[in-house]
């Protein structure tokens, strides 16, 4: 069995922006665990997300909310790689 690191994602911006946030956590293979309004049209939104997809996280999110979005991780867990992703890096090796 392989393990990947996965860490907590918190981004904060403002809620105009969440549905481009989630849709973009989905791709990196996020597990949205929360959402929160913090303030006056600010959301919060809460993920489990591999380390691996999470690298140009960044600079995507600052683009994303016109600079205006941030985000915190901190590792969580190891998990198990899906035998989807299993294959992809079986292939990268080959």
């Amino acid at each position: 069995v392989l393990l990947e690191p996965i860490m907590k994602v918190e981004v904060v911006a403002p809620e105009e922006f969440t549905g481009d946030i989630i849709a973009e956590l989905n791709m990196r293979r996020a597990s949205i665990t929360g959402l929160e309004p913090r303030g006056t049209g600010i959301q919060t939104v809460r993920a489990d997300v591999p380390l691996a997809t999470m690298f140009g996280y960044a600079t995507s999110l600052r683009s994303r909310t016109q600079g205006r979005g941030t985000f915190v991780m901190e590792f969580d867990r190891y998990a198990p790689v899906s035998q989807k992703e299993m294959l992809i890096l079986l292939k990268k090796v080959a």
